[in-house]
C-alpha cells in the first residue's frame, strides 16, 4: 500500500494487538441512530454517555438528511435495531460558514474542475436545516410513522447538546 497510509496501518496494528472481540451484533443495542457531522472534534458515542455497539452512528458533511442517509436509516429501522433519530450538527460547523458557490470554487481551485452540478448542501440558517431534515425524516414514507426523531446542536466549545426540534 501507498507509503502516505503508514502511520494509520501502523496504528491499525497497535490496535488489533490488544484488539478484544466483545461479540457484539450489528444491531443497535439502544434502538439509537445518530446523524452527525464528519468534523473529527465530535465523537459521537462519548457525546451521548454511549458505548460501542449502542448506535448507528451516520456522518457526513453538516449532519444534514440526505438521500443516502434516508436510505441508511431505512436499512436501520428494518434490518438493525433502530427505534428512534437523533439528527446533531454542531456549532463552529464549516459547512455554515460558506455557500455552495465558495465551495465550488474551492473545489475548482484544487481540481481544476466544474463542481456546479454538485449539490453541498451548505447551510446558512443552520437552525432552519435542522428543522426540515428532522421533517424530513417524519415524513419519509419509508420509515416508520411516528418513529421518535429530534434534532439538536452540538456545542464543540463545552460538549453540551441543545435541543432544537424536540
Amino acid at each position: 500500500m501507498d507509503a502516505n497510509f503508514n502511520d494509520v496501518l501502523a496504528g491499525n496494528g497497535r490496535y488489533a494487538d490488544r484488539f478484544i472481540d466483545e461479540q457484539l451484533e450489528g444491531r443497535a443495542a439502544r434502538g439509537l441512530a445518530v446523524v452527525t457531522c464528519m468534523d473529527s472534534r465530535i465523537e459521537p458515542l462519548q457525546m451521548l454517555g454511549l458505548a460501542k455497539g449502542d448506535a448507528k452512528i451516520l456522518r457526513n458533511a453538516g449532519a444534514r438528511v440526505t438521500d443516502d442517509v434516508l436510505r441508511t436509516l431505512v436499512l436501520a429501522v428494518a434490518l438493525l435495531g433502530v427505534q428512534r433519530v437523533l439528527v446533531v450538527p454542531h456549532t463552529d460547523c464549516g459547512m455554515s460558514k460558506r455557500s455552495d458557490e465558495q465551495v465550488q470554487q474551492a473545489v475548482r481551485e484544487v481540481t481544476g474542475m466544474d463542481a456546479r452540478s454538485i449539490d453541498f448542501a451548505t447551510v446558512q440558517d443552520q437552525r432552519a436545516a435542522l428543522e426540515r431534515d428532522v421533517q424530513r425524516l417524519r415524513s419519509w414514507p419509508f420509515l416508520p410513522k411516528g418513529l421518535p426523531t429530534a434534532g439538536a446542536v452540538y456545542d464543540v466549545h463545552t460538549g453540551r447538546l441543545e435541543v432544537v426540534v424536540p
